[in-house]
Formats: C-alpha cells, structure tokens, sequence
C-alpha cells in the first residue's frame, strides 16, 4: 500500500469516527445514513472532498451539519417564549388552598404579537404572561383555545423580537432531522434537543371519547414544560407543536423513551388563523347526545352492532332532529366514515365542515337506515 493510498484510507475513518461522535452529542443521530438522508431530503447536505478511491461515496462534514442545526436555532429560537399561568386556589375545609403557577412554551407567528402554544398550558389559567429569550417578561392575553385540537393562541402587545415561520408539515418524511425548542420544566428556558421524524399520521386516543390524529413522532427529547414549543426542521421552520411525551406502557410496568409527538404546523395553520379571526375554531354540529358502543357493551346488552354510537338524546331544533334521528338510534356510520375502535364518532363528525351535507346510516329497532343531515356549526359556549 503506497503512503498516498494509506493517508486517504486514515482520513476516511479519522472522519468517520468524528462523525460518529458529534451526532451522539447532538442528540442521539449518531447514524450515518440517516443523517445523509434528511440533509438529502432538505438539501442541505455538504459533500467533503474525497479520495479517487472513493468518489461514489459521500461524506458529511460534521461541522456544516451542527452549523445548519445552529443556523435554525439561531432564525426560529428568539421567536420561542415561556407561558406562565396562574391557576386559582381551590376552597378547602381548611380555606383556599394558594394560587398554583404553571408554565410551558410557545412560539410568536406574525408582527402583531400572536402566540400559538397547547390549550393545556393555558387551560383553568386566569392570568397569563411570557418570557421572551432575553428574559423580558410581558403580560398575555387569551384569543382563543380549542380542546379537540389542544391549541391555544395567546397575544401580547408591543414589538416582537423575532417571527417564526410556518413550514408545511405535509412534507415530512421519517429519519428527517428536527429540533425541538422550548423550557422543560419551566426552569431551562429555551432549551434545543435534537432528533428525528420517527413516524407521521401517528394516533394517540386521549380517554376523553375521541383521538388525536396525524401526529408528528419525534424522538428529539420533551419534556414537561415543552408543551407549547415548536418543533423545527434545518431550513429554520416550525413544522409541529410539541403537545405530549409517552413515558410508560399501558400497565406502567415499561418505560420508554424517544417517544414525543408534536401537532403538525398545517393544523396549527388552521386553527390559529379561525382563532385569530373569531376568537374559536368553527368544527360542525350535529346536535344529540351520545353513548360510545365498545364491543364489551355490545355484547353485556346484545346490541345489533359492536361499535357505534348511542344516541341518548336529540337537541331540539338541531341538525339531527330536522335529518330525522331519535333516541335509540345507533350510528354505525357518517358520511364515507365507518365508526370503530380506529374512528370514534367525534373523529368521524370533526373530519367535517358546516354546512357539508352527508348520509348517515343508522340502526333503529333492529333495522338499517340512512338519514341525510346538513351540519351545522358547533355552539361556542
């Protein structure tokens, strides 16, 4: 082996080896091909020279790839906030208990003071303010929140430091690298984690009668307190809303790790643009009362249909009583959307807008039937 050929053949593992290291310091992306592939997909890649031995393969200069993490940090981080909220005391035997001080992140959308974060950071709040990334303090105030969505907009007044922008979550692909920025614990204020886009389209059902759909699946770390904060891609975009981390099985005997999921910053779009607007989220009302059908109940009350929704109750004047439902119809199905463990009826009705006119098909005494209901909008009370 001449000294030339034994010079390239070090240079390539000296390389490889740093390579290896950083991306273990950055945030557990110490695998090669995977961090080819997202500077790939985002263009973002940096191709060091190479030795004629070995031109068909690419190597990515470590330093360039933390200068593009740094780089988007630098262009979205001033524009990340802490949300501080206050929660009354509640009336006790003993008198009222003291005012509790919660806290999670946010991130400013446009000039006028706008700031989207989690409807749970702000929800049962009675006083709300946000620490921007220089420490300066500023009282906020509640446009609008929406629970089935878990967003909030908050706003303050004043000159902004820095504007996020909105990327299209649409096109994100799994082994993409993202950041997270937000205050975990609401003590290490605008803290950045590294990771990647592990899945998209993930569900997560909330115990409250319906899912959480199309979330993001990062396994950059969140924590409490990072609720709220943007999850960024390397072109300096908010991409997702960090909301939740999954921590334990179902039996709390596992614990995980690297499982955090994020609101895609298309439904961030467009919810907090219909909040900024008319202070709520417009989702379509059907008008009744209803009993979720899980197979157990089924099969306790021999009922036509393992899944479904029970109608208990019809608003009068509504939708519903106009399209013709009753107490003790079953709904097995709206418009193209079949009820079942994978599409709760709110799921199913919220995939619709007012004023959509669809079928909904219905078992009534032991018979099929299909009604035609035009939605209304859902009361914002």
């Amino acid at each position: 082996m001449s000294w030339k050929r034994l010079f390239y053949v070090l240079f390539i593992v000296i390389v490889a080896g740093a390579s290896g290291l950083a991306g273990t310091v950055a945030g557990g992306i110490a695998v090669y091909s995977v961090m080819h592939k997202a500077l790939q997909t985002q263009q973002q890649s940096v191709i060091s020279a190479t030795p004629p031995e070995t031109k068909n393969s690419v190597q990515i200069s470590t330093s360039e790839f933390s200068t593009t993490i740094t780089e988007a940090v630098e262009k979205v981080g001033p524009a990340v906030v802490t949300v501080v909220g206050t929660i009354p005391g509640q009336m006790t035997f003993f008198g009222r208990t003291p005012n509790q001080t919660v806290s999670g992140s946010g991130v400013i959308i446009s000039e006028d003071g706008y700031i989207i974060t989690n409807n749970h950071v702000i929800e049962n709040t009675i006083k709300n303010s946000v620490i921007l990334a220089d420490g300066t303090e500023l009282e906020a105030t509640i446009v609008g929140a929406d629970e089935f969505s878990d967003l909030a907009v908050l706003k303050i007044n004043g000159k902004v430091p820095a504007i996020a922008k909105l990327g299209n979550s649409d096109n994100l692909k799994p082994g993409e690298t993202v950041i997270a920025i937000g205050s975990p614990l609401g003590d290490f204020k605008n803290t950045v984690t590294v990771g990647v886009v592990s899945a998209t389209e993930r569900s997560i059902d909330t115990g409250k009668g319906y899912q959480m759909q199309g979330l993001i699946q990062t396994d950059a770390a969140i924590n409490q307190g990072n609720s709220g904060g943007p999850l960024v891609n390397l072109a300096g975009e908010v991409i997702g809303i960090n909301t939740l981390i999954v921590r334990g099985g179902g039996y709390g005997t596992a614990v995980a790790e690297g499982l955090g999921f994020a609101l895609p910053s298309n439904m961030a779009r467009a919810v907090s643009s219909q909040i900024i607007s008319k202070g709520y989220f417009s989702y379509p009302y059907l008008g009744i009362r209803w009993q979720w059908i899980t197979e157990r109940i089924s099969q306790q009350y021999n009922l036509p249909v393992k899944n479904g929704a029970y109608v208990a109750y019809v608003d009068p004047d509504s939708p519903a009583e106009e399209a013709g439902l009753k107490s003790g119809d079953i709904i097995t199905k709206l418009g193209d959307k079949q009820l079942g463990e994978d599409m709760p009826f709110i799921n199913a009705l919220f995939s619709y807008s007012p004023g959509d006119t669809i079928e909904v098909n219905i078992v009534r005494n032991g018979k099929s039937k299909t009604l035609t209901v035009t939605l209304g909008e859902r009361p914002n009370n």
